[in-house]
């Protein structure tokens, strides 16, 4: 029987809008209900280069579903290149098109020879969530501006989770670019500033992929593999602090053949700062007593794979429960359970997918976590830890009393950005008022 979910963390196939939008000059077109653009697409830090409430839109209503949309929508395109000044234009279907049977295939084809780039992606939101039409829609940009070119040395591509569905989508990407750089090596991203078109046309020129993401993403980047020859690294974690971070480099460094004595002297150049750090906060760390040494976390693959490795690897807690809630293809489940129990010491993380968050809770306040309860996760998870007296940590979607705006944990410095993160919410419980 079907049922209702409670406290959903993601959204429909429409708003895969999210991952143009992290494109720089690239315009989003809807061919969909007036208010779908509004309603997916209201994260922080949204006010790109088009606002969500200014974007070109068909706004099917009833005459549309009786005699059909096609029309309507090429006159929107026309429109929309000749006013709206963009690099690039993604054609979206919604609900109401494409049961009506609307083909936005056909009518974007009308203008293969404009003087810019449009590509069309059907992503209705009864087909799938945001995390699957990331990769749909990242496959279509692909196969309309990528090409097999000649390979340029040092060149790599980076891609991980979906932009806003991930609140520190830019500083990720950001740090995992310090991350390759500290190699030698030249990384290539595609969303966020200055990155865009010209930045995807390079794709191709790659000498390989990295994509750190347990499973959001891989269909994409095995099509630059299979398509354009560009070797893909499939990292399933998201390195966060020294641990996961030195062995990224290490995977990077086999991966493209380069020198061990290089990456092992970057490798000990930044553990020796970071545990300098470590090291000064000791005290703070050993005698700070009111934080149980025991965790939930309540987040997408992503992010319960990437922090659990931390908690575990580098912190020396122990998961009580692992949640993630992003209603992860069942054949992958696996391998994701895989990657969040590769674990020092021993640990063994009890992982559950689940998507219903009342459920979620409702387990979560029988655990003992042998002190007073750490929970990491989104908004939803604060009046979890509020109600059983817990400390709480935003890291996910929907995050709404944070404002993050280039903001990382990965890497050794964003391992520290964590570990400040999680005692200043143990320090701010317990100060003296």
């Amino acid at each position: 029987m079907a049922q209702a979910l409670g406290q959903q963390r993601y959204k429909c196939a429409l708003a895969a809008i999210q991952t143009v939008h992290a494109i720089d000059r690239a315009v989003p077109i809807m061919h969909s209900g007036a208010g779908c653009a509004g309603k997916l697409d209201d994260s922080f830090g949204n006010s790109g280069y088009i606002s969500p409430q200014l974007y070109p839109c068909t706004c099917v209503g009833e005459k549309e579903i009786v005699f059909g949309g096609n029309h309507k929508l090429e006159d929107l395109i026309e429109n929309s290149l000749k006013i709206l000044d963009g690099d690039l234009y993604i054609v979206f279907s919604g609900c109401a098109s494409e049961i009506i049977g609307d083909d936005i295939v056909e009518v974007v084809s009308k203008f293969d020879d404009a003087n810019k780039p449009i590509v069309a992606v059907s992503t209705p939101g009864f087909k799938g969530n945001n995390y699957i039409s990331h990769d749909w829609v990242l496959s279509a940009i692909f196969n309309k501006l990528v090409q097999k070119r000649e390979k340029k040395k040092g060149l790599v591509n980076i891609l991980t989770g979906p932009p806003y569905q991930d609140p520190f989508w830019e500083g990720n990407l950001r740090a995992l670019e310090n991350l390759v750089s500290s190699l030698g090596l030249i990384p290539n991203t595609i969303f966020g500033h200055a990155r865009g078109i010209e930045n995807i046309k390079k794709l191709g020129e790659a000498q390989f992929t990295i994509l750190a993401s347990p499973w959001v993403g891989y269909e994409s980047a095995k099509l630059l593999e299979d398509k354009f020859d560009v070797p893909l690294l499939h990292y399933e974690n998201l390195p966060i602090g020294a641990y996961e971070s030195s062995k990224f480099l290490r995977a990077i460094a086999d991966f493209a053949g380069l020198d061990p004595k290089i990456v092992e002297d970057v490798i000990a150049r930044r553990e020796a700062e970071y545990y300098y750090y470590i090291d000064r906060f000791a005290p703070v760390f050993l005698e700070l007593r009111i934080m149980s040494k025991r965790f939930a976390i309540v987040s997408d693959a992503q992010y319960s794979v990437a922090v659990t490795r931390f908690l575990v690897n580098d912190m020396g807690m122990f998961p009580t429960k692992v949640y993630i809630c992003d209603n992860t293809p069942t054949l992958l489940q696996k391998k994701v359970v895989e990657s969040a129990n590769e674990l020092n010491y021993g640990v063994i993380a009890d992982v559950e997918f689940n998507t219903d968050g009342y459920a979620i809770h409702d387990e979560i306040e029988t655990q003992d976590f042998g002190g007073s309860p750490f929970i990491l996760g989104s908004g939803w998870e604060s009046f979890l830890a509020t109600r059983i007296g817990g400390h709480f940590l935003p890291i996910s979607n929907p995050i709404e009393d944070k404002l993050i705006i280039n903001g990382t944990y990965v890497g050794y410095d964003g391992g520290l950005n964590l570990v400040g993160d999680i005692y200043s919410v143990g320090l701010q419980m317990n100060a003296v008022q």
